[in-house]
C-alpha cells in the first residue's frame, strides 16, 4: 500500500510544469494566433526558467510584436547576456533597436548577425536594417540645421496655402541639397495641390528610383492614386504598403495616416492606436486620423476621446467629426455615399447643381476626403450662396442677422424639411432636389425671403409629384407638411415664378 502511494507521488511530481512546459504551450498558442494566451504562457515560462535564453528571446519577440519596444529591448538584452553566441538573439536586438530609432546600435547588431550566420534565415532582413540605418541615421551639422529650418518654412507655407512660395523654396532646397528627400516629397505634394499632377508624379518616381523604398514617397504616391481614382495601381501599392513594418515613429504615423485617408481603417487603426499606447503625443493630424480609423472600426469611445484631444489642439476642426451627420446606418446605395455622384455635382457647370452637391456633401461619409482634396473645391471661385450651403454641412453656426442671411437660413430650413421626408436619397429622389435647388437659386438671386419654410417645402413637393404622378392632391400634401391647402396654393404660385422656362 505504501509503495503504491510513493509511486503515485512520483507521478505527481513528474507532472509539475516547468518553463519548458509553458514554453511549448506558448508556441502552440501562437500557432493558433492566440497571442494573449501565448503571452501569458511565455511570461510564466520566464518566471520558471529565468536563465533560459531561448525562452527569454521568444518572450522578447512577442513583447516587441505588441509594440512595447523598450520592454522588449530589456528582455532581449537579458537573453543576449545569457548566450552571446545565439545569432537569432543578435538579429532581434538589431530589430528592436531599429524600432526604438537607435539606428547606430541597430546597424551594429545587424552587421554582427551577418558575421555570425553567413547564410542565416534573417540575412535579407538584417541587410534591410543596415540599409535603413545608413539612409536615416542622423548626422546634424550646421548645414543640416539650416536645411531643416528651410524645410519647416516651406511646410508652413503649404499649410497656409502659399504654394507658389513653397514650390520656389523647395526647388531651391533640392538644388542645394540634392539628397534631401523630404524636400522632394513636399515639392511633389505642393505641385499636386496646385493641379500640376504630372510634375508631382514625376518627382515621386524620381525619388523612388534614386532612394528605393522611400516610405514618404510611396505613401504620397498612394494618396495621388487614390485621388485620381487609379484603382488598379492603388491596389498594387497598398498591397506593398501593408507588408511594411516601419521602425521609426514618424514612418508608422505617415503610413497609418495614409491608410486612414484611403479608407484602410483596420490597418490605420492598428498603427495609430499602437503609437498612442506607446505614449506618442502626436499633432492635430494624428488625432484626426486616429479618430476616423477608430470610429470606422467600431471603437467609438476611442474615436470620441481622440477627437476631443484634437479640438483642444485645433478648435477649427469642429464639424469634421467622422460620426457627424452619419450616426445612422450608412447605405452604400444612397447618393450621399456615392463619391463620384457628389464630385459630379460639386464640379458641375450649373450653380444649382453645385448647391445640391454641397448640401449633400455635408451628409456624406466622404465629406472630409473631398473637402481636404486640393483641387476638388475652389473656394475662391464659389458664389456667396454656394459657400453658405457648403458651410452649412460642416458647422451648425448661426449666421449674421442680415436680410440675405435670414433668407438663406429659411431656404436651408425648407431644404431640410424636404430631406426629412426623402433622405437619405436614392437616385430617383434627387430629381425633386434638383428642381428645388433650381428654384432656390433663382429665388435667392431676386432676394426672395423664403417666408414660410413648411409651406415652401409642401409647395415644391406638390409641384414635383403632381407633374410626375396621378392622384397627388393638395390636401394630402398640405397635411404632410402641416400647412393649410390655401397656403400651399399660395406658395405654389410664388414658386412657379422661379421656374427657368417662365423667366427666360
Amino acid at each position: 500500500m505504501n509503495k503504491k502511494r510513493v509511486s503515485e507521488n512520483r507521478k505527481v511530481i513528474s507532472f509539475i510544469p516547468d518553463g519548458e512546459f509553458y514554453y511549448k504551450k506558448a508556441i502552440q498558442a501562437m500557432q493558433r494566433d492566440s497571442f494573449e494566451e501565448a503571452h501569458k504562457y511565455l511570461k510564466r515560462a520566464t518566471e520558471l526558467s529565468p536563465e533560459d535564453p531561448l525562452i527569454l528571446m521568444q518572450y522578447g519577440v512577442l513583447v516587441m510584436e505588441e509594440g512595447r519596444f523598450h520592454d522588449a529591448q530589456e528582455i532581449l538584452q537579458q537573453a543576449y547576456t545569457l548566450d552571446t553566441n545565439a545569432s537569432e538573439i543578435v538579429f532581434y536586438l538589431a530589430e528592436v533597436h531599429a524600432h526604438l530609432g537607435l539606428l547606430s546600435e541597430a546597424k551594429a547588431y545587424a552587421e554582427k548577425y551577418l558575421l555570425m550566420d553567413v547564410s542565416g534565415p534573417f540575412n535579407d532582413e538584417a541587410k534591410e536594417i543596415i540599409d535603413f540605418a545608413e539612409q536615416n541615421e542622423p548626422s546634424l551639422d550646421e548645414e543640416d540645421s539650416e536645411v531643416l529650418l528651410l524645410q519647416e518654412k516651406a511646410r508652413r507655407q503649404m499649410e497656409t496655402g502659399e504654394f507658389k512660395e513653397a514650390i520656389d523654396l523647395l526647388e531651391a532646397i533640392i538644388t542645394d541639397y540634392p539628397d534631401f528627400w523630404a524636400a522632394y516629397n513636399n515639392l511633389a505634394l505642393a505641385y499636386f495641390y496646385v493641379g500640376k499632377k504630372k510634375q508631382a508624379n514625376d518627382i515621386l518616381h524620381d525619388v523612388l528610383e534614386r532612394n528605393k523604398g522611400n516610405l514618404h514617397a510611396l505613401c504620397n504616391l498612394a494618396v495621388f492614386y487614390y485621388y485620381e481614382k487609379n484603382e488598379e495601381q492603388l491596389a498594387g501599392l497598398l498591397e506593398l504598403l501593408m507588408k511594411l513594418k516601419p521602425y521609426l515613429v514618424e514612418h508608422r504615423y505617415k503610413l497609418g495616416a495614409t491608410f486612414a485617408l484611403v479608407g484602410k481603417h483596420k490597418e490605420a487603426f492598428s498603427l495609430l492606436r499602437q503609437l498612442q499606447k506607446q505614449g506618442f503625443e502626436g499633432d492635430a493630424g494624428f488625432y484626426f486620423w486616429l479618430s476616423h480609423s477608430a470610429y470606422f472600426m467600431g471603437h467609438e469611445t476611442i474615436a470620441r476621446k481622440a477627437y476631443a484631444t484634437l479640438l483642444e489642439m485645433d478648435p477649427t476642426k469642429e464639424g469634421y467629426e467622422p460620426w457627424r451627420d452619419i450616426e445612422k446606418e450608412l447605405s452604400p446605395d444612397t447618393v450621399e455615399q456615392d463619391r463620384q455622384f457628389l464630385l459630379n455635382k460639386i464640379q458641375n457647370q450649373y450653380r444649382s447643381e453645385r448647391m445640391l452637391g454641397f448640401y449633400l456633401l455635408g451628409k456624406s461619409a466622404h465629406k472630409q476626403e473631398i473637402l481636404s482634396h486640393p483641387s476638388y473645391i475652389k473656394i475662391e471661385e464659389l458664389s456667396e450662396v454656394e459657400k453658405l450651403f457648403l458651410a452649412s454641412g460642416i458647422r451648425n453656426e448661426l449666421l449674421p442677422e442680415g436680410a440675405f442671411e435670414k433668407a438663406f437660413t429659411r431656404a436651408l430650413e425648407t431644404t431640410e424639411l424636404l430631406y426629412e421626408q426623402y433622405g437619405p436619397l436614392d437616385y430617383e429622389s434627387t430629381h425633386l432636389f434638383q428642381m428645388w435647388f433650381t428654384l432656390c437659386e433663382k429665388a435667392i438671386s431676386v432676394s426672395y425671403e423664403f417666408p414660410n419654410p413648411a409651406a415652401l417645402a409642401s409647395a415644391a413637393d406638390y409641384m414635383f409629384q403632381s407633374a410626375r404622378y396621378s392622384g397627388v392632391t393638395k390636401i394630402g400634401m398640405a397635411r404632410k407638411y402641416g400647412v393649410s391647402t390655401p397656403t400651399l396654393t399660395k406658395y405654389v404660385n410664388e414658386l412657379i415664378e422661379f421656374l427657368p422656362h417662365l423667366n427666360g
